[in-house]
């Protein structure tokens, strides 16, 4: 199936890159090259992102997400735990501070009216980035136009989750990250 070819680096994105307070690994290095590679082809995007705890999946799928919103698609973060979906949100937050980017979140962490106004910003297009549990897989989430779709820790979803995971690739770009060696991802 076709999907969205992303445009070339922009300015922005070199300028998003270069606040990063850290010198990038070679693997880290690679695997950013990769994605975009990945994200600017007509093919939707199905990487495995695997490294240990602390060594910066986040920062390379933040660089992807960059990228994707640039091109004014969304973006799904997708966590097995409500702690770390709230981790992702901070972390987001915090490293897309001085670009504007709109941040959303849905977990049990926010009140039913607060995900219903998120929900509806997402829909119409309002909100960039969503950071998730399995609710973001719960039939009233409508995206306006969601480009990339990240999961972290894919192994520690549901059978029945997984499934709706999986219906979601045949149309946009996905990144999954794991700290769990390969084989049981």
């Amino acid at each position: 199936v076709p999907g969205h070819a992303f445009s070339s680096d922009s300015h922005w994105q070199e300028e998003f890159e270069g606040a990063f307070p850290y010198e990038l690994t070679a693997d880290q290095k690679t695997a950013v090259a990769d994605i975009k590679r990945d994200l600017e082809s007509t093919t939707p995007m199905d990487r495995l992102l695997c490294g240990d705890v602390g060594y910066g999946k986040t920062e390379v799928s933040m660089r992807a997400a960059f990228k994707v919103v640039m091109d004014s698609k969304q973006v799904a973060f997708l966590a097995p735990t409500t702690v770390l979906a709230f981790q992702h949100e901070k972390t987001l937050r915090e490293r897309f501070a001085g670009f504007p980017v709109k941040i959303g979140m849905v977990s049990r962490f926010r009140t039913k009216a607060e995900q219903k106004e998120t929900l509806d910003e997402l829909a119409a297009g309002k909100v960039d980035i969503i950071v998730g549990t399995h609710r973001l897989l719960s039939k009233d989430v409508q995206f306006r136009d969601l480009g990339l779709l990240v999961v972290d820790e894919e192994q520690r979803f549901g059978v029945g989750h997984k499934e709706k995971i999986k219906h979601m690739r045949k149309k946009v770009d996905v990144l999954t990250m794991s700290a769990t060696p390969i084989p049981r991802t």
